[in-house]
């Protein structure tokens, strides 16, 4: 776990009919729901991480003020894996009923391999 946070990879079955929204879905109500288990302001981004011939998908996490406590990780994880027994039809049922209970959707942000997360603009503009 990192001082500023946790990032987490997102792993996706092959064959998705669109593994964007899937990975974007997941990242974001596994971040939601922690946030209101936690009563946390947590600020979140979901990456498509690109590099070579594959890409693959990470959720980073933060608290904007202080270090998240050690459970963190594994209750994401958690979520995480709650989340992915759902179709991608349930998926997107949960995500829109999310999103009427308040969910601000963070974009889905295509970056290079080599990217530091923690350094990227993003942090600097989350709201």
């Amino acid at each position: 776990m990192s001082n500023k946070g946790v990032e987490i990879g997102i792993h996706l079955s092959p064959g998705l009919r669109d593994e964007g929204f899937v990975a974007l879905a997941l990242g974001n109500l596994a971040a939601f729901r922690l946030a209101g288990e936690k009563g946390e302001k947590l600020q979140w981004q979901v990456f498509r991480i690109t590099g070579g011939r594959d890409h693959h998908f990470r959720l980073v996490v933060r608290h904007p003020e202080h270090v998240l406590d050690l459970g963190l990780r594994k209750k994401l994880e958690e979520h995480m894996s709650d989340l992915s027994g759902f179709s991608e039809d349930e998926l997107r049922v949960r995500f829109q009923a999310a999103v009427k209970s308040g969910l601000n959707v963070q974009p889905l942000k295509t970056v290079p391999e080599n990217l530091d997360l923690w350094s990227d603009n993003f942090w600097n503009w989350l709201g």
